[in-house]
């Protein structure tokens, strides 16, 4: 099952960890509690939170999980663990930034929008099409990988 989330303000490295794992996560660095609810409600998403106050709004009251820590990194294992998101099946597959799912693009098409190295060491690249900001498999990939298996160990 694929669930689709919103997670409060607080929650911003949060967002990014489940975006790096491929959920579709909805995030605001400021969106009142109201409107988070509302579109949520409207959404179908789940709120991820830690403020006790929203939870006890009326269209959120069966439609959230409460963040018990302030460290991302346990934020991270509780929402794995309580959803069952097996965190390396999409891993990359999203944008950071817009939370759109990615698209492959053709690499003559990415040529003078990159470092030339960047371009001659890579096979693959994709793009979001939204922002259309660009993505490849780099050492940074290998270092998310490593520390979110530390982060789930």
């Amino acid at each position: 099952m694929e669930y689709r989330f919103i997670a409060d303000a607080m929650l911003g490295k949060l967002a990014k960890w489940l975006r790096i794992m491929g959920c579709d996560v909805e995030y605001f660095s400021s969106i009142s509690d109201k409107e988070l609810v509302e579109r949520a409600y409207s959404s179908g998403r789940i709120i991820l939170t830690r403020d006790t106050l929203l939870i006890r709004r009326r269209k959120a009251k069966n439609n959230h999980l409460f963040i018990h820590s302030d460290s991302y990194k346990e934020q991270v294992k509780q929402v794995v663990k309580h959803f069952s998101i097996d965190p390396f099946t999409g891993l990359l597959t999203r944008c950071l930034i817009c939370n759109i799912l990615l698209k492959d693009i053709e690499r003559e098409l990415v040529k003078t929008k990159m470092p030339q190295y960047v371009y001659e060491t890579q096979d693959s690249f994709k793009i979001c099409p939204s922002c259309s900001r660009l993505y490849w498999q780099a050492t940074h990939r290998d270092k998310m990988v490593r520390q979110l298996m530390e982060i789930l160990a």
